[in-house]
């Protein structure tokens, strides 16, 4: 990910916009820190947003694998209804 100061993006914002377009995700930095306020991200279209991604499990992606029994079934109330 690049990152770019206010005063670069303004100059740069054509360019910037195309490499966006691309796929590139540009961060915008703003201050005397160098702090980032703001990413540009490219959006996705409807044909990705269709297809599901496995989800993670964090810290235990790839040490272990959750799998789901096939007469596993909760409702909506049941879920709400949880007590941990």
């Amino acid at each position: 990910m690049k990152s770019l100061p206010v005063g670069e993006l303004k100059a740069q914002f054509s360019e910037v916009l195309e490499k966006v377009q691309q796929g590139e995700t540009i961060e915008i930095v703003y201050g005397k820190k160098k702090k980032p306020v703001a990413r540009l991200v490219p959006i996705s279209d409807n044909k990705s947003k269709s297809k599901k991604k496995k989800r993670k499990l964090g810290i235990l992606d790839g040490k272990m694998k959750v799998v789901y029994s096939d007469d596993f079934k909760m409702t909506d109330e049941e879920l709400i209804n949880l007590k941990i």
